[in-house]
């Protein structure tokens, strides 16, 4: 017996779950299938150790939607909140980016930050308006995409002359050159990159990084926390609201397939053999998994099959979780400052070095590093004097020329250990137990096509009008009924529902008008 459902989302990450709550307050009858077992996609809480838990891939909120907190009534509880980002030296006092202000610097430096601040984060706000609204297509007759283009410009032309100037040429710029031209410190110009670059398969060097800067400053201004209970917990919020509303939510339930006939979406069958029937469906997957593997290239034209064959969507950036029986020491650093995010990337060019192995198929010797210490605050992520490191790690391609075999990934963890070892030489003595993901490890447990969080790059060509690919950019896809609500869909990864909420409104839209 097939069950019909007024919509099937495939997949329980967190914009599944924000465009399933919706669509439930909508009124529709909304199936939610997750194939492991528990939601969440890459935000989710979980053991890695006996007694210790991190959050597996996102460790940090930053970009949660204030539209999505609204309407689904999210009071995420934050361990910490507002993290001052810690940049360590090796010799010298540490650099602290708080805000606008920085410390460590010179007055010069410091003064030009602010100003470097104000100005990105007037541009970051332009970028998450429309965030949050489906970007107009290019090149279409359609009053409403012809509108939404037309306030874009005028939203562009109301920074005044010189602001508009300075967007349009810093948009595709990339961050090295801005940070050189500005600063003197070296800590303040690496801190920086890093922003930049985490999550991407880019250096300060690449076109774009300007742009993927803004990205990350366009959630909450860049202000980073960590939920009590790691990232799990807002996954878990969010499931909790999609339920409240009527949809219901089933895991370890893998899809095989999303069922097509003659144009239009008819449903879907599990690995298990169930079919659950609906003329819409909705994939929080990555745009190439959902095309390619649950669609079948047969469905689809060969033109836009070799668009989403050809995005690129590499994975450069690995988890490691470190169970530690107390908190190292760090020269220079009180105790309070470990429940702040603490960075390793010593400078511009440091970042760019450390880049640089990854376009080769290896893993970088000298690699930068964002660490937190979750259970500084949330000691239920520990045993009582225990201690959880959570950091990500640049760069560790996808394709390793070798493969990620278990010396590999050996090899890495021990190059991650050691260049944290310069700044904490008692890391490798506290260390009880260890945990490496890399992104062939990020592929296989959260089913992420090459392991990236973005489900695609952030480049102007994969970007806004044109995200993930022409003739995809408003969600939906062009098989009838099937509509993308994913990181790979607009605006991007991070946290955030907006993607996930645009698609429901995009949805909800289109049935009203119908």
């Amino acid at each position: 017996m097939t069950d019909k459902y007024d919509a099937i989302v495939v997949g329980a990450g967190h914009n599944g779950l924000v465009c399933s709550a919706l669509l439930a307050k909508a009124g529709k009858n909304v199936l939610v299938l997750e194939a492991n077992d528990q939601v969440g996609g890459a935000a989710v809480t979980r053991e890695f150790a006996a007694g210790y838990s991190a959050s597996a891939c996102a460790h940090l909120l930053y970009q949660l939607q204030p539209e999505v907190r609204k309407e689904l009534k999210l009071a995420p509880k934050l361990a910490t909140e507002d993290m001052t980002t810690i940049a360590l030296a090796e010799d010298g006092p540490h650099l602290r980016i708080t805000g606008d202000q920085v410390e460590g610097v010179s007055d010069d430096d410091a003064e030009q930050y602010r100003r470097f601040r104000k100005r990105m984060t007037r541009f970051a706000d332009l970028l998450r308006t429309y965030f949050n609204k489906p970007p107009p297509r290019l090149g279409t007759k359609n009053f409403k995409d012809l509108l939404t283009l037309a306030q874009l410009g005028f939203d562009i032309r109301r920074l005044g002359k010189e602001e508009m100037q300075e967007f349009l040429r810093l948009i595709g710029m990339n961050i090295h050159d801005e940070v050189t031209e500005r600063f003197d410190s070296p800590l303040l110009k690496g801190a920086i990159s890093l922003d930049a670059v985490l999550g991407t398969h880019l250096g300060p060097r690449s076109p774009n990084t300007i742009m993927t800067y803004l990205y990350r400053q366009a959630g909450d201004h860049g202000r980073a926390s960590v939920p009590h209970g790691g990232m799990g917990a807002i996954s878990d919020e969010l499931a909790h609201a999609a339920r409240s509303a009527g949809a219901t939510i089933r895991t370890n339930m893998p899809v095989k397939r999303i069922v097509v006939d003659n144009g239009r979406v008819t449903g879907v069958e599990t690995e298990g053999g169930e079919t659950f029937s609906s003329y819409t469906v909705i994939s929080n997957a990555d745009p190439k998994r959902t095309i390619m593997d649950l669609v079948g290239a047969k469905h689809i034209e060969t033109g836009f099959g070799r668009r989403i064959h050809h995005l690129r969507a590499r994975g450069n950036a690995a988890k490691l979780h470190l169970a530690l029986d107390g908190l190292p020491s760090i020269k220079g650093l009180d105790k309070k400052d470990f429940g702040q995010r603490i960075v390793i990337a010593g400078d511009e060019h440091y970042v760019e070095r450390a880049f640089n192995p990854a376009k080769y198929g290896e893993f970088s010797p000298h690699p930068v590093i964002e660490m937190t210490f979750p259970s500084f605050r949330d000691e239920s992520l520990a045993p009582t004097g225990k201690h959880v490191m959570s950091a990500v790690v640049q760069y560790a391609p996808y394709g390793l020329k070798d493969g990620w075999d278990d010396a590999a990934k050996e090899a890495f963890k021990q190059v991650v250990i050691t260049t944290i070892a310069k700044y904490a030489p008692d890391i490798e003595q506290r260390i009880t137990a260890s945990e490496l993901l890399t992104p062939a490890d990020i592929e296989s447990e959260f089913h992420i096509t090459g392991g990236h969080w973005h489900h695609a790059e952030l480049t102007l060509d994969q970007f806004l009008f044109v995200r993930p690919v022409n003739g995809a950019a408003q969600y939906a896809l062009p098989i009838d009924g099937l509509f993308l609500c994913g990181a790979g869909a607009h605006p991007g990864g991070g946290v955030s529902g907006a993607a996930g909420r645009n698609a429901a409104r995009t949805i909800l839209r289109r049935e009203k008008a119908a």
